[in-house]
């Protein structure tokens, strides 16, 4: 590993976190990681990473420290506190946030880590455990332009379109918007589905050639085979795009944006979520729609 490369500490070792972690590791950088799983911890060691006990332990001698778990909770749970990063990193640490949280909370950590002399960026991004895995992920940062200039040889070992979208809750701010364009679409596709199925079309053929029009999006590439198989493995879950939508409608709601698509999407993810799939892919949306139209089994 380079000794010319920042040490990274990595907290939170998820579907996301983990190839994203190990990315980093291929790409030379010293990794030392922590998370409340011990099978993770081992992957990150098997993977040339360096196991942690603690936060504390992972951040204390890190020139970069990333975070990568569910939701603003637990941000604010690694963060805060004797035991968190803000009162064991080092001062002149870069704290990158990469969880999908609400912009007030990014803004919130940004001011308090300021006290602490560590400067911080929120930096959602999108593509889904593919994306993760394939180092392709959109990337939307939020903070100061010099922090985004010496995070982004970190953000290229990860992802392919890095952007800084303004000051802090920026990054958020877009990410929120390209939730609600996610589900808007999985919702989308999943009723054709069942629209061309019911009407006796080889759905193969049809998302085939839907693919290459107008029609065609990211979602219905890296979804299709779901669609084709109905499997619903997890890539990005039902309990984690609800959190977003909440997300999204409460900032809209801020502003006073109208989101009436978006509203409704919001309640037929909540309503998968609360008949049970949580824990499945996003694109079981699809599911619901079947269950409406009376063909799910």
């Amino acid at each position: 590993m380079s000794s010319t490369l920042p040490k990274v500490a990595w907290i939170g070792l998820g579907i996301m976190g983990s190839p994203m972690s190990e990315n980093l590791i291929k790409a030379g950088y010293d990794v030392t990681g922590y998370t409340l799983e011990r099978d993770k911890l081992d992957r990150l060691a098997a993977a040339g990473g360096t196991a942690a006990g603690s936060i504390a332990e992972a951040v204390r001698d890190a020139d970069v420290v990333i975070t990568m778990v569910p939701a603003s909770p637990q941000v604010e749970a690694v963060s805060y506190g004797p035991g968190g990063i803000l009162e064991n990193a080092r001062p002149g640490a870069l704290l990158i946030d990469m969880s999908s949280i609400t912009p007030q909370t990014s803004i919130d950590l940004a001011e308090a880590a300021s006290d602490k002399g560590i400067r911080v960026l929120d930096a959602p991004v999108s593509g889904g455990e593919a994306g993760a895995v394939e180092a392709v992920l959109s990337i939307m940062v939020g903070g100061d332009q010099a922090d985004f200039e010496q995070a982004k040889p970190v953000f290229e070992a990860l992802g392919k379109t890095i952007v800084l979208c303004g000051p802090h809750g920026s990054g958020q701010t877009v990410k929120a918007a390209n939730q609600l364009i996610v589900a808007v679409n999985i919702q989308a596709c999943a009723e054709a589905v069942v629209f061309l199925e019911k009407s006796g079309v080889d759905l193969d053929a049809a998302l085939d050639v839907l693919g290459g029009g107008l029609a065609g999006s990211t979602v219905l590439t890296r979804k299709k085979d779901n669609f084709l198989n109905r499997d619903y493995k997890p890539g990005f879950r039902i309990d984690l795009h609800h959190k977003d939508m909440g997300i999204v409608t409460d900032a809209a709601r801020r502003v006073g944006a109208a989101l009436p698509t978006g509203a409704v999407v919001a309640q037929l993810v909540a309503s998968l979520r609360a008949q049970g799939d949580g824990d499945l892919d996003h694109s079981a949306l699809l599911r619901a729609v079947e269950r409406l139209s009376g063909t799910h089994v």
